[in-house]
């Protein structure tokens, strides 16, 4: 069979990440580990990856020299495919939950939502990100319903990822969403690349804030704002 990438032009390829990939340069879009690529991904195309996943885990297990005859390992290959393609990154290749956003006639005030669960991954490891972040809205014209944040976060975080962009990306979408006076996100996350390897430092966590608008200009609403963080902090 032909390669990954020297097939007929103008005939559909038979592994499904070479056809999405072939979208995704077509249209000149990153792909990045942190990238939404949902916009190319056809019917049927992520049943193709999983089961090239599934076939790729299971050559990395006999490379590690595993019995995957063993029965806690048979259907390893088929789990981990599963959970890498519908789960850890599914925000790379689903599109964005419904956010309905509504009017807000009255409020003018700060409110804060967390804090929220981030379950992530390491985009240099491919190892869990686990924490949680604060959500801080001035209102303008829209408000969104409380349980579309988290939404909203584990949609962002489904992805390969490094905090200090995610906690970026989180920002952007309230932004475009809601349009407010301010937004700010505030996120505390255990990494498993410095806390299950590397340094081995079980106690290390990652402070990242970004700050727009109201809370970047005004020192009152940024002290505001990380009292109630405080306040609710686990």
């Amino acid at each position: 069979m032909p390669g990954r990438d020297d097939w007929p032009a103008g005939t559909e390829h038979p592994l499904a990440s070479v056809r999405i990939r072939a979208r995704v340069l077509s249209r000149c879009l990153d792909y990045g580990p942190n990238d939404n690529i949902s916009s190319c991904v056809g019917e049927g195309d992520l049943e193709g990856v999983e089961a090239e996943v599934e076939t790729i885990i299971a050559r990395l297990m006999d490379a590690l020299v595993v019995n995957r005859k063993s029965p806690h390992c048979e259907k390893t290959p088929a789990r981990v495919a599963r959970m890498l393609v519908r789960e850890v990154l599914q925000g790379r290749y689903e599109g964005p939950p419904a956010l309905t956003a509504f009017p807000n006639s009255r409020l003018d005030e700060l409110y804060v939502v967390g804090p929220v669960s981030v379950r992530s991954c390491c985009a240099h490891h491919l190892v869990p990100i686990i924490g949680q972040c604060w959500l801080g809205v001035i209102p303008n014209g829209k408000v969104l319903g409380l349980s579309k944040f988290s939404r909203l976060v584990q949609w962002c975080a489904a992805r390969g990822q490094i905090q200090e962009e995610l906690t970026m990306q989180i920002a952007d979408e309230l932004d475009a969403l809601l349009d407010p006076r301010g937004i700010a996100v505030v996120m505390r996350a255990a990494h498993m690349c410095c806390q299950w390897r590397g340094v081995k430092d079980a106690n290390q966590l990652m402070m990242t804030s970004v700050t727009r608008g109201l809370f970047r200009e005004d020192a009152r609403a940024r002290a505001e704002l990380m009292a109630l963080v405080e306040r609710t902090a686990p």
